[in-house]
């Protein structure tokens, strides 16, 4: 048997099994009980700090005044 064929049928049962194991125990860790709190943090990310960044981007009344 050639080393090519070996890989292929290797790759073929046991590297799908690996990631089909794989798949399962990251839907697993996103469904287990207790995670919907750190999913509710991670989904807020974008809009921490969100006050902060729009109190330094507002435009001033005039604009011809930051010219000078």
């Amino acid at each position: 048997m050639e080393f090519y064929t070996l890989l292929r049928e290797m790759a073929d049962s046991w590297g799908l099994l690996l990631l089909f194991g794989i798949f399962i125990a990251v839907v697993i860790m996103l469904f287990r009980p207790g995670a919907s709190a750190l999913h509710a943090d991670a989904a807020m990310i974008p809009l921490r700090d969100d006050t902060i960044d729009r109190e330094q981007s507002q435009p001033t009344a005039n604009p011809q005044e930051e010219v000078k």
